[in-house]
């Protein structure tokens, strides 16, 4: 990122990292192993990129970042949940997930089924008591959340791509893009959407800022897709190459890597046309969509 979108977007991740170190979810013994195990996972880095989009989208439309904290708090809260799920033996069944065994590797398959279940009510709680709003605002963002969690969000876009695996170069790219959208678009698109419901955005602030994030959320996926194909384990904190192993359904696979390179060209194009919908400063989420775009480069 430029020096001073790097900046910013650095002064969200820090706060954001303090208040969720912060976060305890019971004062009770015979639960410690549980709280133990959710802030194995928690607070184990990674990019931060929803939280902090989350927070910054509050800042584009006129609020405080902070205030959207506890939305973004429980957005990174689902985000681990889908991470230990998605790394357990039934699904892709990762060793390492951030640069560390897995959940279930440290602490049992059955925990991490439970830690993951956990954050899910917990990203509730952090919403429904924590967050500040017209009661309106809060309820718009729980269906926000919800809608990109479920059936036709992350939980669905788990679903196809399971039952594309083996599909490998032959993947149909309308169903490698649905993937895609519900995967791992939908709950970042969620979280621009988020910071400005918490901020009061009008309805065509929203529209605007979800054509750009769902693009963003597209090509975030489109570099995942090419990193795993040329990034080293060490450098991922992952298994690289695991997606070729298993046959995944990957834009790599169905585009080669150079068109998957021109994919996310394209898909980071749009997203930076999208901005010019926006009233306001959106340089940090121009940063942000160049440094999605170009991250392991």
């Amino acid at each position: 990122m430029a020096e001073a979108g790097a900046g910013r977007w650095e002064s969200h991740r820090i706060i954001f990292e303090e208040y969720l170190a912060g976060l305890s979810f019971t004062a009770e013994p015979e639960l410690s192993v549980l709280q133990e195990a959710m802030r194995y996972s928690l607070l184990a880095g990674g990019k931060r990129v929803r939280p902090t989009l989350c927070m910054e989208a509050a800042l584009v439309f006129g609020a405080e970042p902070e205030v959207a904290l506890p939305s973004a708090a429980a957005i990174e809260l689902i985000h681990t949940y889908s991470l230990i799920h998605d790394d357990l033996p039934a699904m892709d069944d990762d060793d390492f997930r951030r640069g560390r065994p897995t959940l279930h590797k440290k602490y049992g398959e059955a925990m991490a089924i439970l830690a993951g279940d956990a954050f899910f009510g917990e990203a509730l709680t952090l919403i429904t008591v924590h967050q500040k709003g017209r009661p309106e605002q809060v309820l718009e963002v729980v269906q926000e959340l919800a809608d990109s969690t479920g059936v036709e969000g992350m939980v669905g876009g788990q679903v196809i791509d399971m039952a594309q695996t083996g599909a490998g170069s032959d993947a149909d790219p309308r169903t490698l893009r649905m993937i895609h959208e519900f995967k791992t678009g939908a709950l970042i698109k969620s979280s621009a959407r988020i910071g400005a419901i918490v901020a009061g955005a009008p309805e065509s602030g929203k529209d605007a800022i979800s054509d750009y994030a769902a693009e963003l959320g597209l090509c975030f996926q489109i570099v995942d897709d090419v990193l795993n194909a040329t990034a080293t384990t060490e450098e991922l904190g992952k298994s690289a190459g695991s997606d070729e192993e298993q046959g995944k359904a990957t834009f790599v696979g169905v585009y080669g890597l150079e068109g998957a390179r021109r994919e996310a060209d394209e898909s980071v194009g749009r997203a930076l046309g999208a901005l010019s919908k926006i009233d306001g400063d959106t340089s940090g989420l121009e940063q942000l969509a160049l440094f999605v775009r170009h991250r392991g480069s």
